[in-house]
């Protein structure tokens, strides 16, 4: 009876969508040394993480306190789908005084966090046999979530110092390209994208009618907390991108948002509630609190990247084998580590296995940052002391034998 009641393993009905396929994306396997060493971590043992960015800081007591009240007050149901009006037009607020564009409640719809939002974006401007360019290096994530939509990702590629080539930018453009995305401040080179550069990018972007993605996740975290932006200028072709994440200590809050042209809201919201109906309404709270405490949230994670990006170069500078890329802004910091004669995946992996330190393959963002690897300085001093250790440790003793080995 059981037998038969066993749906059968060969129906060519029981299989998977092709969406799977899209969505593991070439970045997948660049987390794999990562969880290892977080679950090293959990189990008690001696390991550093420095492969992910989430700042050694708590979030504002404000903000807890906040989110504490509304929970105990019952602010645990349903809740409009594209964030509470108070919510939405804080944020407006707040994108008005960053960018100079001016926006109200309805050109924003919150969601759990930036990655959720680019998501969005992705799902709403382009589709089957459309293009999207992004510039190298770029986040993980990307590609899975453009091409989710079926859209193909088309690479720029970087300069030496890890700046967009624009000439190679006008090169890629196609009657199929549909939009231009971009992180400024990047990650992981910590690049801003300066007012000349977005001229050009401006004068590409209105001749060929395209939409423009700005992640500026790590805005805040930016010289005065602002990137220059194309906003203003372009306001029916600009989608902006951002959250409390980075500025204020709140990754595992999912506070994140889009704001772009009116019409773009009202698809982005359809989509919000098919996916996610609303951010809950406590953390929503939370996050009104946390946007009027904005510049000392920001001033204060500003404070500690300069600080902790000062001491890991203090701590790499001496270790002839490796060359730092400082960052213009953000939490990381790219070392390029092709003078020890290994590959940026090799040295993840072999520095993990031997002084138990984990951090980011740079081939994980890209070509131009191959012969890296993406350190996350954000977190205490004694913490970062101890991995420049290791890493002198492992370039003074590993590093000769394991480059013998590959010769």
């Amino acid at each position: 009876m059981l037998e038969m009641l066993t749906p059968p393993t060969h129906s060519k009905n029981v299989k998977f969508s092709t969406l799977v396929k899209r969505i593991s994306g070439d970045g997948t396997d660049a987390w794999l040394t990562h969880y290892e060493a977080v679950a090293a971590r959990e189990r008690g043992e001696d390991v550093i993480i420095l492969s992910v960015g989430d700042p050694d800081l708590d979030t504002p007591a404000v903000v807890v306190e906040r989110a504490i009240e509304r929970l105990r007050a019952g602010d645990t149901h349903y809740v409009v789908a594209a964030g509470r009006p108070a919510l939405r037009t804080a944020i407006a607020q707040a994108h008005a005084a960053r960018s100079g564009q001016a926006v109200g409640a309805e050109n924003v719809v919150c969601f759990a966090g930036a990655q959720n939002a680019l998501f969005v974006a992705s799902m709403c401007l382009a589709g089957p046999g459309d293009e999207v360019i992004t510039f190298e290096p770029l986040y993980p994530t990307y590609p899975a979530t453009i091409e989710v939509s079926g859209a193909r990702l088309v690479r720029a590629p970087a300069t030496s110092a890890c700046r967009p080539d624009l000439r190679a930018l006008a090169a890629l453009i196609t009657p199929r390209t549909r939009a231009i995305f971009w992180a400024t401040p990047n990650n992981p080179s910590g690049v801003i994208l300066s007012e000349q550069e977005l001229d050009l990018i401006a004068t590409l972007v209105q001749r060929h009618e395209l939409w423009v993605v700005s992640d500026e996740v790590y805005a805040g975290l930016a010289p005065e907390g602002r990137v220059p932006s194309l906003a203003a200028r372009l306001p029916e072709q600009v989608v902006t991108l951002g959250s409390l994440s980075k500025s204020h200590a709140m990754t595992g809050w999912r506070a994140g948002w889009l704001v772009g042209p009116t019409q773009l809201a009202l698809h982005a919201e359809q989509l919000a509630m098919c996916m996610l109906f609303g951010l809950p309404g406590f953390i929503q709270e939370a996050a009104i609190t946390a946007l009027a405490h904005a510049p000392e949230a920001e001033a204060r994670i500003r404070q500690l990247c300069a600080a902790r990006r000062e001491r890991l170069l203090q701590g790499v500078m001496p270790i002839r084998q490796l060359r730092p890329l400082a960052p213009q802004a953000g939490m990381f910091m790219l070392l390029d580590v092709s003078a020890t004669g290994l590959s940026g995946t090799q040295f993840v992996r072999e520095f993990y296995a031997s002084q138990r330190v984990s951090v980011m393959d740079g081939a994980a963002f890209g070509a131009a940052t191959a012969t890296c690897v993406r350190v996350c300085f954000a977190t205490d001093e004694a913490t970062l002391d101890a991995a420049c250790r290791r890493l002198q440790t492992f370039c003074a003793q590993d590093v000769p034998r394991l480059s013998a080995r590959g010769r």
